[in-house]
């Protein structure tokens, strides 16, 4: 997505945090539009911009690495106020004439912050206590700041654990004031963007959707779009956008793969084409989706199989409008960040390993040649959640639950044949059904949902088992739950005893051919949400 051209930018420089997009995420939260760009921009470059204020993040690597990524000192002449974290400390730090050392013991999570008395003084921590807890995570720190610099906390460990020169409107932090285990760092944020910079909060939902709807139409034009429709809040948000902007210019095709939840094909039929003033399109691919899936059992095979038999199905469509003389050159797509980030893609600039593959962010087959429109490619899914409320979606699309593009392929561990599905499909509509009212009771008593995603996996193996006194063989089930705000950590929902008694009863009496349910009690990291 493109800065929002209303509103200031703060930029921040990603030095490969595997979370630096966090950080861009904290300010949003504030109310102030925020992008990622590569470290290895030129000053210029950078200028060009016109950032309102930059952040410089974490990293992974030693500034006195062979192959540390290194910041243009000119960025820190450009009149902007700068702040930096960790890695953009150090850097900071080293640009300017500094020096960082490798510390005798590391620095790893919460650790005690005392303010000196230039930090009791300093704009970054006004109105905080002077002792608080701070994550830290480092081995090498600044051992002498730069000249016009001075220390304004300290903790046993790190002697320069934040450093400033207020006159130049450059400020770092050995810690990391972007994540939750730094009790302040919403405030120390704030306190940056607000008081440092004089900044406004005028980023708000309002102006994403104005922004976005203009930037739709002036990349369209008169053309048409093809917006490949899951059914999903991501691509419904991106449906309710190109519909506000483009309107019949849309076309909405639904490409059914027979991988979908129980009833959910009816349900998405059914809501899109009563929702929108578009038109929809629904491709009935099950029988070649089965054809190709038979005898696949690899996880990124099956990922693959199913993105690039997308595009087929899609480029079919596609050629079919094209026949009164006004093809398709454009695909809208629901991608939003950590789908980028786990692929490893670098649309961001960011070096993040690859995780795993997206179905949508697949290379186009031989002979296509969509142009894609991806409007919320800088989001995570809570905002998303935010902007179909601001939309107008209704409730039960906005709290969907997210759904992976390769469905149920990638919940059935091995192969994917059609007996498997349906089991699969039972047990799934029993765990949904009953965390769905789980979460609405928990809603309706205290305004939150406690449980973010929550799903069954049929494993690739059988167990013995015993009903009515007889002797059993069948598949497990597991099931999966996750507390999460935005997909890129999760923490497995600590669901009642009871709760959980009832799902394994209901499965192993209503759905022949189950006869044990399991709870994956993994967090992630080190798992992911889904187990393919």
């Amino acid at each position: 997505m493109a800065a929002a051209s209303a509103n200031p930018t703060v930029l921040v420089v990603d030095f490969g945090a595997q979370y630096g997009q966090l950080i861009a995420r904290r300010v949003r939260d504030l109310g102030v539009y925020s992008e990622i760009i590569p470290c290895d921009m030129t000053a210029a470059e950078v200028g060009a911009l016109d950032p309102a204020a930059i952040i410089l993040s974490g990293g992974p690597a030693s500034v006195y690495a062979e192959d540390a990524p290194s910041l243009d000192p000119g960025v820190l002449e450009l009149g902007v106020p700068v702040l930096g974290f960790c890695y953009g400390q150090q850097a900071m730090a080293v640009a300017l004439g500094g020096e960082v050392a490798h510390t005798d013991k590391g620095e790893y999570g919460p650790a005690p912050l005392a303010l000196t008395s230039e930090g009791g003084a300093s704009a970054l921590f006004a109105g905080m206590p002077a002792e608080q807890t701070v994550w830290m995570s480092h081995r090498d720190a600044v051992s002498r700041v730069p000249e016009g610099f001075v220390v304004t906390s300290r903790t046993d460990v790190c002697p320069v654990a934040s450093m400033e020169c207020p006159e130049r409107r450059l400020y770092a932090t050995q810690f990391h004031p972007e994540v939750r285990h730094t009790p302040f760092g919403d405030e120390m944020l704030a306190n940056f963007l607000f008081d440092v910079c004089g900044l406004e909060r005028t980023w708000t939902m309002d102006s994403i959707i104005q922004d976005s709807v203009a930037a739709i139409r002036e990349q369209v034009g008169e053309s048409r779009v093809i917006l490949g429709l899951s059914g999903g809040v991501d691509s419904s948000v991106v449906a309710a956008l190109c519909a506000r902007a483009i309107g019949r210019q849309l076309t909405c095709v639904f490409v059914n793969h027979g991988l979908l939840r129980k009833g959910e094909p009816e349900e998405v039929e059914e809501v899109f084409t009563r929702q929108f003033d578009v038109d929809f399109v629904h491709v009935h691919a099950e029988d070649r989706y089965a054809a190709l899936l038979a005898g696949v059992t690899d996880p990124e095979e099956k990922r693959h199989i199913i993105g690039s038999q997308f595009w087929k199905e899609f480029f079919a469509v596609a050629e079919e409008l094209a026949e009164d003389g006004r093809p398709v050159q454009f695909l809208a797509q629901g991608t939003i960040y950590p789908d980028i980030i786990e692929s490893g893609a670098r649309k961001t600039g960011g070096k993040a390993s690859t995780i795993k593959s997206h179905h949508n962010l697949i290379p186009f087959p031989e002979g296509v040649s969509f142009e894609l429109i991806e409007p919320l490619d800088h989001f995570f899914k809570d905002e998303v959640r935010a902007l179909g409320t601001a939309l107008g979606l209704p409730d039960y699309i906005v709290q969907r639950q997210p759904f992976p593009g390769p469905g149920l392929a990638i919940r059935i561990i091995g192969e994917v044949t059609l007996a498997k599905l349906a089991l699969l499909k039972d047990a799934d509509a029993i765990v949904r059904e009953e965390l769905d009212a789980y979460n609405q009771a928990a809603w309706e008593e205290d305004g939150e949902r406690p449980v973010w995603q929550y799903f069954a996996v049929l494993p690739d193996v059988r167990s013995v088992g015993v009903m009515g006194d007889e002797r059993t063989y069948g598949y497990p089930v597991i099931l999966r739950a996750v507390e999460s705000s935005d997909a890129m950590t999760a923490d497995w929902a600590k669901l009642p005893y009871e709760l959980l008694t009832k799902i394994s009863t209901r499965i192993t009496s209503e759905v022949e051919g189950i006869n044990r349910v399991v709870y994956d009690i993994t967090s992630k990291p080190p798992a992911t949400i889904e187990w393919e």
